[in-house]
């Protein structure tokens, strides 16, 4: 079973590195990916575009009015939800992320090295929610439950409780 993960950017062209998502994301076979660009006033979808071409599992929403995380991240799953068969979707959203040391090529390198983990996610407490956007899981939240010294996720959480 596939699982879809929704990344939102906003304004991020500075800290994509496409050559690296498309190498770490083409290692992901099991995982489908809808990258949402909110609005972006740079060229974060131009950037978006090109790691979509190279990569068969990897869909792009352009937002063309700013709109919050969480509707962002219902846009990404409608999206995902008209196009495959997914019972169960994750996010993140990169302007809620500490990027400030790995960037957001430790997000992709996290997803990456967790893919197992997160096709493996535990289901139980979704599958008793009737909607899609329900069950809906904070991909974060949930890696920092099972992972245990990884920078990269200690990094997020430090930050949001010094905050």
């Amino acid at each position: 079973m596939k699982i879809g993960i929704i990344i939102i950017f906003h304004n991020n062209e500075e800290e994509i590195e496409t050559n690296f998502f498309i190498e770490q994301i083409k290692q992901t076979s099991n995982l489908e990916l809808c990258l949402v660009n909110n609005n972006s006033k740079d060229n974060t979808y131009t950037l978006l575009s090109d790691v979509k071409e190279a990569c068969d599992n990897v869909s792009l929403v352009n937002v063309r009015k700013f709109k919050s995380d969480t509707s962002a991240v219902r846009a990404g799953a409608r999206f995902m939800s008209s196009q495959f068969n997914l019972k169960h979707l994750g996010y993140v959203s990169v302007n809620m992320l500490n990027i400030n040391h790995h960037g957001l090529n430790g997000l992709v390198k996290l997803i990456t090295e967790n893919q197992e983990a997160i096709i493996n996610y535990n289901i139980e407490s979704l599958t008793k929610k009737r909607t899609l956007f329900h069950r809906v899981f904070s991909l974060l939240d949930y890696l920092k439950k099972i992972t245990k010294n990884n920078h990269f996720i200690d990094l997020q959480f430090q930050r949001n409780l010094i905050e």
